[in-house]
């Protein structure tokens, strides 16, 4: 059989003790009233568990004098991640006999098991594991999996009520060590299955409750927040509702003085025309005094009258005329204004797509003139690349000739050795002869 990872037995180990651990604080807190204080033993050695548990995996960090392995830095941690550890935190600080980090976060545990946010502190510690990093290893119980499900277990304490006095112990100075005789089963346990039913039951009903509880105390602020809205709308239109006032007080006060003006107006109009009424009695008096001598003159006044009524016929149609011509060049105007307008908007979108050719034939004579200088370094060395080839050529021609002119040679020294060699061996002819050819 393959042997298993030690730190994985460990880690299940120290969950199996949580499990246990936390199950009997329950169970016995439940019958002994939920009211417990600190030399209750199942609440101490739950203290114990955690401590091992939050040990398990801890980095050994070195320090001025010596090395040190607390577990106070990791929860000193939550005060950064959890806004509300910061007054824990500082009550942990300022207990006046505690000297050592470990006794600190011993004292810490307590005071999260007594305000119920153990669970809801270790759960934004376990989140951010690049910051746990820092403090366990990798295989650390706060790095795995197990301590996600210890700190949910966690949970279920929030039904017990700790009355825990932390500034009298000495924290600093306890053995942690697990007593396993309090969770070793006999038969007698087995006989109470129904009542830990019914424990089950009751925590589920309150869970389900503080749940219940929680939805609606977040039902209430989001009550709260639309009745603050509705208020602030509400004063709002109650001012825009004193502004309306207002403007109707002056448009009546401004509707009275119209009305005074108008009166006015009337009057002396009706003074006008008594005053003309009587100027023109006084004139037919007089007229008829004189009817005889106005016979004429009151001809040519009719005649007059009526060329002046004819005057006023043409006058008044040509008016009519240039009324209508004005409604004309008024709508002309409006018409010429709306093209104007059109026209400027094509004008500013024509100018803006002009910019933007602009720009465009900026970008392409940049790229052109770089293109141009590459092209031209490229041609540069296109032409020395010339000029060397033209050079091996005539080098290569070169060791041609001299190729040649060696072969040749070999070739008239074989001959001459050919014939110097008629008179020696075979052997020798026949070598000279494969060396020359």
């Amino acid at each position: 059989m393959a042997t298993k990872d030690p730190t994985a037995v460990e880690r299940a180990n120290l969950l199996n003790m949580a499990k246990l651990s936390i199950k009997g604080l329950i169970e016995s807190a439940l019958s002994f009233g939920r009211t417990l204080d600190s030399d209750y033993p199942p609440l101490q050695q739950f203290f114990v568990v955690m401590e091992h548990c939050l040990k398990h995996g801890l980095k050994v960090r070195k320090s001025f004098l010596s090395y040190n392995k607390t577990i106070w830095g990791p929860l000193e941690l939550v005060e950064k991640l959890y806004p509300e550890a910061e007054e824990i935190g500082a009550s942990v600080r300022d207990l006046p006999g505690l000297k050592t980090p470990l006794g600190r976060a011993r004292a810490w545990l307590r005071l999260a098991l007594m305000q119920k946010k153990m669970a809801d502190y270790l759960r934004c510690l376990i989140i951010q594991r690049d910051l746990l990093s820092e403090f366990y290893e990798y295989h650390a119980l706060m790095m795995e999996e197990e301590g996600t499900v210890i700190v949910g277990l966690l949970v279920g304490l929030n039904v017990i009520d700790a009355n825990l006095c932390v500034k009298g112990e000495d924290l600093d100075s306890q053995v942690g060590v697990i007593d396993f005789s309090m969770y070793l089963k006999n038969e007698d346990d087995i006989g109470n299955k129904e009542r830990n039913v019914q424990i089950a039951a009751i925590l589920d009903q309150k869970n389900y409750v503080e749940e219940l509880n929680r939805q609606l105390n977040s039902t209430v602020s989001s009550l709260h927040s639309r009745v603050d809205s509705l208020e602030k709308s509400n004063t709002k239109l109650i001012e825009e509702l004193a502004i309306a006032k207002n403007n109707i007080i002056k448009l009546q006060e401004e509707n009275h003085q119209l009305r005074s003006e108008n009166k006015l107006i009337l009057m002396k109009t009706q003074q006008h025309l008594e005053v003309t009424k009587v100027d023109v009695e006084t004139e037919l008096q007089t007229y008829k005094h004189s009817r005889q001598e106005l016979d004429e003159m009151y001809n040519e006044a009719r005649k007059q009258l009526r060329d002046e009524s004819q005057l006023r016929q043409d006058v008044e149609n040509e008016l009519a005329v240039q009324v209508s011509m004005k409604h004309e060049i008024e709508l002309a105007m409006k018409l010429l204004e709306k093209d104007i307008h059109e026209k400027q908007d094509t004008l500013i979108g024509l100018r803006q797509q002009l910019e933007e050719v602009k720009a465009i034939n900026i970008e392409m004579y940049q790229k052109m003139q770089g293109s141009e200088d590459s092209l031209q370094e490229k041609n540069e060395i296109i032409a020395r690349l010339e000029e060397k080839t033209n050079k091996i050529t005539v080098a290569m021609r070169q060791l041609e000739q001299s190729d040649n002119d060696l072969l040749t040679q070999t070739r008239t020294i074989a001959m001459s050795l050919v014939k110097c060699a008629s008179s020696d061996t075979q052997d020798q002819y026949k070598l000279v002869k494969d060396i020359s050819f």
